[in-house]
């Protein structure tokens, strides 16, 4: 008898030894098959640039150097271990001691009484997406590496690694999705209303 019990006891033990594992490992693969988003650096302000705006984003040996060259429309951030500096503005200008990595714009205009300008850093997996949702401003895109798609009512747009993408305007629905074969690294740019919720659900129906 004694030696059953303990059978029994190991039989129990390892039973639920065996449903933590696969509980971890289901945790593990569900947090890899999800389209991650990181906000990254974010700063308010209550004036746009005049004329037609784009995003400049520009690369700098260091942080300190990036953050001596910002102006009040620039955000600096440390990703994909290169210092950015990203900025608002009229298309073609640069910064001194940056290098230019890639201008997108025009961007859709967008009109408030104070604005939120942030970087997110996101992707994922292939057949990753985000759920859909819109923002209450304008979005581009500058892909590190793998493929973008971007599904809206307007239809669906991709881009590839250097390259750039521009979103539509403000209270569009749309999906974001890693489109390629490999993991998808982005940069998403924003400006948006402040006063109002940054992401708020919708539908493509």
């Amino acid at each position: 008898m004694k030696l059953r019990s303990l059978g029994v006891r190991h039989i129990g033990a390892l039973m639920i030894s065996l449903s933590a594992f696969g509980l971890m490992t289901s945790a593990t693969l569900s947090e890899e098959n999800k389209f991650f988003i990181k906000p990254v650096v974010e700063k308010k302000i209550t004036e746009l640039p005049s004329g037609p705006l784009h995003w400049r984003l520009e690369n700098f040996p260091t942080l300190k150097q990036a953050q001596d060259a910002a102006g009040p429309t620039s955000l600096v951030a440390e990703v994909a271990d290169k210092i950015w500096l990203f900025t608002l503005g009229p298309k073609g200008g640069s910064t001194p001691g940056g290098i230019k990595v890639a201008e997108i714009g025009p961007l859709p205009p967008v009109k408030a009484s104070e604005y939120l300008l942030r970087v997110n850093h996101a992707g994922g997996a292939p057949g990753t997406k985000t759920a859909i949702h819109t923002h209450p401003g304008s979005e581009v895109f500058y892909v590190l590496a793998g493929k973008v798609g971007q599904k809206t009512p307007h239809g669906v747009t991709y881009t590839e690694a250097g390259m750039t993408m521009t979103g539509h305007g403000a209270d569009t629905p749309m999906e974001v999705f890693n489109a390629g074969t490999t993991d998808l690294d982005e940069l998403a740019i924003f400006v948006v209303d402040a006063n109002r919720p940054f992401s708020s659900p919708a539908s493509l129906d």
